[in-house]
C-alpha cells in the first residue's frame, strides 16, 4: 500500500492523458502555451503498464484528465482497460464540449461519472473566461452526460475575480432543480499565472457569503469525512449540493490522499509543489515492473505536508493544464 510518511494511505490517482486542450482559461493555462510532442507524451500501453502498479499498490480511485483528455486519441480503449484493472472508482474531468458526441461510448467502456468545468451561465462571459468554449456545447454535454449516466454530475467552477464572481448565484441556482453538486474553488497561483492567480483570488468565504444572501443559510450536508477536497452544503430544499474547494484560505492537506501522473510521465506529489518523480524515463530504459514499483513507493513516502501559500510560495514548473489539476 501507498502511504507517505505522514502516515496518510494515498489511494487516489488522477493521471493525464495529454497536456493539450481545446480552450485556453485564464486561470490554467497561457494562450500562446505550446504542447509537448507526441513522443514524450505516455503511449497508451505506457499509461496502462504504471497504472496496473499503481492499483497493485492500492490505488482504486482514478480520475483521467488533461488538458482535455477527450482529445486523446483512443481514449474508449484506456477507460475500458483502466476500469477491468477492478478500479473502484473511474472518473474524468473535461470542459465537457464533447460530451454530447462521445459521453455514450465512454459510459459504455466503463467511465463512471464525470466533472464538467462550468464557470458562468453567461455565454459571453463563458467565452472570455475559456478564450475558446461555447456554452452551448459544454452545457449539452452536461445534459448528454446526466442521460447515459455519467453521475453523479460534478460541475466545478474557477471563481476568478472580475470574470464570473458575481455569477455563483445563478450557478448554484442549478441545484435547486438538477441533482448536481456545484462546486466553487479557490483559484490556486501556479506556473506562469501565479501571481494573476493571487490578485484574483475570490475567498470561499466570500462566494458563500454572496450566495447566501441570495438563498439564506447553506445547510452542512452530513457525512462528510475530510478526504474530498470539496466541502459540502445545500440551498434548503435543493435538489443537489453545493460544494467549497478552499486550497488556499482553508488547506484540507491533512485528509490528502492523491497523487498526480502527468502527462510525459512523472508523478507529481502535490499539485502546489515542484517535487516530481520520473516515471516514463526508467520505464523507456529499460526499468523491470518490480523497479517501477520501488520508485513509485519511495517518491509516495516523500509526498509534502501541505503547499507553502500562506508564504506566497508557489510552484512555478509548470502550468496547471500540464499537470492536470
Amino acid at each position: 500500500m501507498l502511504r507517505d510518511k505522514f502516515g496518510r494511505y494515498l489511494h487516489y490517482l488522477r493521471i493525464s492523458l495529454i497536456d493539450a486542450c481545446n480552450f485556453r482559461c485564464v486561470y490554467c493555462m497561457p494562450e500562446n502555451i505550446k504542447f509537448k510532442a507526441k513522443a514524450d507524451l505516455m503511449q497508451d500501453d505506457e499509461i496502462l503498464l504504471l497504472t496496473r502498479a499503481f492499483v497493485e499498490l492500492g490505488v482504486d480511485k482514478i480520475r483521467l484528465t488533461g488538458g482535455e483528455p477527450m482529445l486523446r486519441a483512443g481514449l474508449p480503449r484506456l477507460v475500458r482497460e483502466i476500469k477491468n484493472m477492478g478500479v473502484r472508482d473511474l472518473s474524468m474531468t473535461t470542459n465537457g464540449s464533447m460530451l454530447a458526441q462521445h459521453a455514450r461510448t465512454l459510459a459504455d467502456a466503463g467511465l463512471d461519472r464525470v466533472n464538467i468545468s462550468l464557470d458562468s451561465l453567461d455565454p459571453a462571459k463563458f467565452r472570455r473566461i475559456t478564450r475558446r468554449g461555447s456554452l452551448a456545447d459544454t452545457w449539452q454535454g452536461i445534459l448528454t452526460a446526466e442521460e447515459v449516466g455519467l453521475t453523479p454530475i460534478k460541475l466545478n467552477t474557477v471563481v476568478v475575480r472580475g470574470y464570473n464572481e458575481e455569477d455563483v448565484v445563478d450557478l448554484a441556482r442549478l441545484t435547486l432543480t438538477h441533482p448536481w453538486e456545484v462546486r466553487f474553488i479557490e483559484l490556486m497561483p501556479l506556473g506562469s499565472e501565479g501571481m494573476f492567480a493571487l490578485e484574483s483570488l475570490v475567498p470561499s468565504g466570500e462566494t458563500r457569503g454572496r450566495i447566501e444572501q441570495e438563498f439564506g443559510p447553506l445547510e452542512e450536508v452530513p457525512g462528510y469525512n475530510g478526504e474530498d477536497p470539496s466541502r459540502p452544503f445545500r440551498i434548503p430544499g435543493a435538489m443537489g449540493t453545493l460544494g467549497f474547494i478552499s486550497s488556499v484560505t482553508a488547506p484540507f492537506c491533512a485528509g490528502c490522499t492523491r497523487l498526480r501522473l502527468t502527462a510525459d510521465g512523472r508523478l507529481r506529489l502535490c499539485l502546489l509543489h515542484d517535487d516530481e518523480e520520473d516515471l516514463l524515463g526508467p520505464l523507456r530504459n529499460g526499468a523491470s515492473y518490480d523497479e517501477i514499483k520501488k520508485i513509485i513507493r519511495e517518491a509516495a513516502w516523500r509526498k509534502p505536508w501541505g503547499h507553502q501559500l500562506d508564504e506566497k510560495k508557489f510552484p512555478t514548473n509548470r502550468e496547471m493544464s500540464q499537470i492536470g489539476g
